[in-house]
């Protein structure tokens, strides 16, 4: 589990690999190259062929960008990833926060007198390279498309993924894939281009293994306005799939894509936020009309019907069952000294696996004990890992991936005892999650909007947070879904149907880190007597699994944040209870008593 890829890429790899990169830069007649962590389908995660970022640098998280110059090589990232980025690094990359830094800026400082940049079209997508472009205008810097300068170093680079795509049966979808089809082409004018990995495996009702933890086919795909889809995947991997695709799907070689549009005539619709330069620019050179649409798909998969909503219910029971084990075990052994962070790890995977329902990890699980904590997207290797001590915070972020749902969940528990500083903080964003969870709000309000309830808490104390507090979820697919986010960036009206998780977090560096996360759905809000007629939405949680008690600071919650504390307990219980029996069972009620 933990010799993955890029576990064991090795920080002292990376001065001779930029070395041996500046070469080529130099050679093509450049003064910069640029290695987004992405691939042509700009998916969050990306398979090992396509871990370049990685492999060049050292930094394995899941979002960032290099850019590589003459003198200096600039490694941007987010405030997730600002402890990880400096222990995976060497010197010779400089850690840049951003997006408190823009790359422009960066690149104009360190380019004053103008120079060349050149970058992948493949990896760049249309609006990226739109906006870098305009807002280098008349700095003298160019940028320039080119072959990619990190696999003509990368000798012994992995191939491409080659596993077949399996059908999703209409029993979890709730719709057939030509439903989907038909229903989609009424909202297009044009010939549609699909880049995205979930949108794909969502319109056709098809998975694949292409990604580790998340089931999606690597493709590209076009819909047509008659509702027949042109998609185009390596050879081989359509073969099981085919009967259920039908002959509304035309199936080409993935090498094709760019053939294929060549050949088109009058419009096209390309998203600009995840469709690749490239396409763009073979689609002005063949003269089309390009028309800068939303992927189609992005607001009808993120609103989940009732089919997939009730398949969440049941696999988040399920796994909910599974965390209880988990905990009523950690409680009893983690004391005694002998657990590491691995340990754990590999504990709470084979619970899951004990479901006999378990298709993989949503996600490589985030066990941070004491400080480790602190690294928001923290993952343990064999180098990293930490014992499990007492009087210290444990947070164990993890998910899985069952047929009929994904599932994401953050738990903090104390081993031992907790300091008073334990209890406030935790106490804390455990407010900001209860109001979250409360929250009501009329149709057409914004994750933006919501996303200080969750800081509030945090804030009259001085305190916060460099994360987004909650992110969609989907359907057996990604653990991470756009469009809708609980988040400062978070600009799509939340809408019936979506899932997204509950996750106000707080961290000290080199001490501990705390996040609290179910996951809610939106759905209509209840009437109230005395309110007027107004359309209001409101979020049920799907996540049962007891919260720490011995972290609660009773005094500083109001009668209603004690009573919601209480309600969920008591419903934890009853939903979860009758799952169990045993130890962990005598462990659950004792988790549920009330405050």
């Amino acid at each position: 589990m933990f010799q993955t890829f890029e576990a064991t890429t090795s920080p002292d790899q990376g001065p001779p690999r930029l070395s041996n990169l500046r070469k080529h830069i130099a050679d093509k007649g450049l003064d910069g190259f640029l290695i987004p962590r992405a691939d042509a389908h700009q998916g969050e995660y990306v398979a090992p062929r396509d871990a370049r970022l990685a492999w060049l640098t050292g930094f394995t998280g899941s979002a960032g960008f290099c850019a590589a110059l003459t003198h200096i090589a600039g490694v941007f990232v987010d405030g997730r990833y600002r402890l990880q980025v400096r222990d995976q690094v060497a010197d010779d990359f400089t850690p840049v926060d951003w997006p408190e830094v823009q790359l422009e800026d960066w690149l104009k400082e360190q380019l004053p007198n103008g120079g060349k940049v050149g970058f992948d079209p493949w990896l760049h997508t249309v609006s990226a390279i739109r906006q870098l472009t305009k807002a280098l205008v008349d700095s003298g810097i160019e940028l320039v498309p080119t072959d990619n300068l990190v696999d003509a170093i990368w000798s012994d680079q992995p191939e491409p993924p080659k596993a077949k795509f399996t059908a999703y049966p209409v029993e979890f979808a709730g719709e057939t894939r030509q439903s989907k089809s038909k229903r989609l082409a009424e909202t297009i004018s044009a010939p549609t281009v699909l880049t995205l990995p979930d949108s794909i495996a969502w319109l056709l009702n098809i998975r694949g293994t292409d990604i580790e933890r998340n089931p999606v086919p690597h493709a590209f795909a076009i819909l047509n306005t008659d509702g027949h889809v042109d998609l185009f995947a390596q050879d081989g991997k359509t073969a099981e799939v085919a009967n259920h695709l039908g002959e509304d799907v035309r199936i080409h070689p993935q090498d094709s894509f760019l053939n294929h549009i060549s050949n088109l005539t009058g419009d096209i619709n390309l998203d600009p936020k995840w469709c690749p330069a490239i396409v763009a620019t073979t689609a002005a050179k063949a003269g089309l009309t390009i028309r800068h649409k939303d992927d189609p798909c992005l607001l009808p998969k993120a609103c989940k019907n009732d089919t997939e909503i009730a398949g969440a219910k049941e696999a988040h029971l399920r796994d909910g069952a599974a965390m209880v084990r988990f905990l009523a075990w950690l409680d009893a052994d983690a004391p005694n000294g002998s657990l590491t962070e691995i340990d754990v790890v590999k504990q709470l995977e084979q619970f899951r696996r004990e479901t006999n329902q378990l298709l993989d990890v949503s996600f490589e699980t985030i066990c941070g004990a004491g400080g480790n904590g602190a690294i928001v997207h923290y993952r343990v290797t064999e180098e990293t890992n930490r014992p499990v001590k007492r009087d210290e915070l444990l947070l164990i972020d993890s998910g899985g991936q069952y047929i009929d749902g994904t599932t994401d969940i953050t738990r903090t528990v104390i081993v031992g005892t907790p300091s008073e500083l334990h209890r406030s903080c935790f106490t804390r964003v455990l407010q900001g999650m209860i109001a979250i969870s409360r929250a009501r709000f009329p149709k057409g309000v914004q994750g933006q909007h919501l996303d200080s309830l969750a800081r509030f808490p945090l804030w009259t104390a001085g305190m916060d947070y460099d994360h987004g507090t909650g992110h969609g979820i989907g359907s057996y697919l990604c653990v991470h879904e756009g469009p809708q986010s609980l988040s400062r960036r978070g600009d799509v009206p939340l809408k019936e149907g979506m899932i997204l998780s509950n996750e106000p977090g707080y961290y000290r560096t080199g001490e501990f880190g705390i996040r609290i996360e179910n996951l809610i759905v939106t759905g209509p809000a209840p009437d109230i007597e005395g309110g007027d007629d107004r359309d209001m939405l409101s979020f049920e949680t799907i996540t049962y699994v007891p919260i720490d008690r011995r972290l609660i600071d009773v005094a500083l919650l109001s009668n209603d944040e004690r009573d919601w504390i209480n309600g969920y307990h008591a419903e934890t219980m009853a939903k979860i209870g009758p799952l169990i029996d045993g130890p962990a069972k005598e462990w659950l009620e004792q988790a549920c008593a009330p405050l």
